[in-house]
């Protein structure tokens, strides 16, 4: 019944054993994102930008194209390349506005590359997401590669 260590002796060998299985499935994430990128981005109707970022247009919108200095209303749905929704206005029910700064890289940067009324689905390699950094729920991990599937309702 004695223990072998303290907690205080322990909390550093527990906290740097989380950190290298974090860097492990980061790493691991994201080989399979770009696998999935590469596999993508030969699609006929994928446009892969300078960045590593893909996208491909559903519809043709007819109005003004955003900036990253403007405020947009967007429906949006979100998914990690294996199909899981880690977030969602149209499922909420309620589009969403935001500034285009405000957002990951890869969500305003996608989202420039449409018109009002048009819809997009963006491909966003783990560098123009959240990286190395999981998202509070769990729902997004470390190194993943994200998808949304956006409609540009308005620029505000």
């Amino acid at each position: 019944n004695k223990m072998k260590m303290t907690p205080e002796e322990a909390g550093p060998m527990l906290q740097a054993y989380a950190q290298k299985a974090q860097e492990r499935m980061a790493e691991e994430n994201l080989k399979e994102g770009q696998e999935f990128l590469a596999k993508n981005g030969k699609r006929s109707e994928i446009t892969t930008t300078e960045s590593g970022l893909q996208y491909e247009v559903i519809t043709e919108g007819t109005g003004a194209k955003p900036t990253t200095e403007n405020q947009v209303k967007v429906h949006y749905h979100g998914t990690t390349i294996e199909g899981e929704v880690f977030d969602s206005s149209v499922d909420r029910g309620e589009p969403a506005s935001f500034p285009m700064n405000g957002v990951i890289k890869g969500f305003s940067g996608g989202l420039t590359k449409t018109q009002v009324g048009g819809k997009i689905r963006i491909y966003i390699p783990s560098e123009l997401g959240y990286g190395d950094n999981p998202r509070p729920g769990g729902k997004i991990k470390p190194g993943d590669t994200l998808i949304f599937e956006c409609e540009l309702l308005e620029i505000l």
